[in-house]
């Protein structure tokens, strides 16, 4: 009998380089989902899922779950699209650092202050990884890259404080080695009525 996490899953060869803490976000959100799954208030079918493009956006690939896959930093406007067009779903946004804080930015904060019940999980990992790794919004000053070899300049946006002035209901940070925790934050950030903010601070 195939159980819940084998149900969750996919066939497609996964990507994402060795170590990478993707594999480790991606564990976490199965093991959230088989603890509402298993509880039996939710049903597979009662989830959808939007990414958009970037390394952690191949995260829809290997869930066995309905969405769509969108442009670059427009995975929070179609999850808010998917939650209007039918509310009774469990949307969940997957979206990376320079998606959601550089060219989806108004995109974050105006999804925030709707406060409509879905679930906003941002990897963030400073850097535009699937590129030449450029630095994003949240890249330490000093950061190097091949694109900056002098060095970025300005200071690093605090999410935290953008999500707290946009009014957020549900805001959490946490680390993807720590699989547990985070899985018990993505839980309760998708029981959450209201818009939920989850960053995910990888390597």
């Amino acid at each position: 009998m195939t159980n819940t996490k084998e149900k969750l899953s996919t066939k497609y060869e996964i990507t994402w380089c060795p170590g990478c803490p993707n594999f480790m976000i991606l564990e976490s959100v199965k093991q959230a989902l088989v603890n509402l799954i298993d509880s039996g208030k939710y049903q597979q079918p009662d989830f959808a899922i939007t990414t958009d493009i970037g390394c952690n956006s191949k995260i829809f690939d290997y869930l066995n779950l309905s969405g769509i896959y969108g442009l670059h930093g427009r995975s929070i406007a179609t999850g808010l699209g998917i939650k209007l067009g039918n509310p009774k779903l469990n949307v969940i946004s997957f979206i990376g650092d320079g998606g959601a804080y550089d060219e989806g930015i108004s995109h974050f904060i105006h999804t925030l202050r709707y406060n409509k019940d879905m679930t906003i999980i941002v990897h963030d990992n400073q850097g535009f990884s699937l590129t030449t790794g450029q630095p994003t919004a949240t890249s330490q000053q000093g950061y190097k890259s091949k694109a900056m070899p002098d060095g970025e300049k300005f200071r690093p946006l605090n999410p935290i404080k953008l999500a707290l002035a946009s009014n957020a209901s549900f805001i959490a940070r946490c680390n993807a080695r720590d699989i547990k925790h985070t899985a018990e934050i993505i839980e309760k950030a998708i029981k959450h009525k209201g818009c939920s903010f989850v960053e995910i601070i990888q390597d």
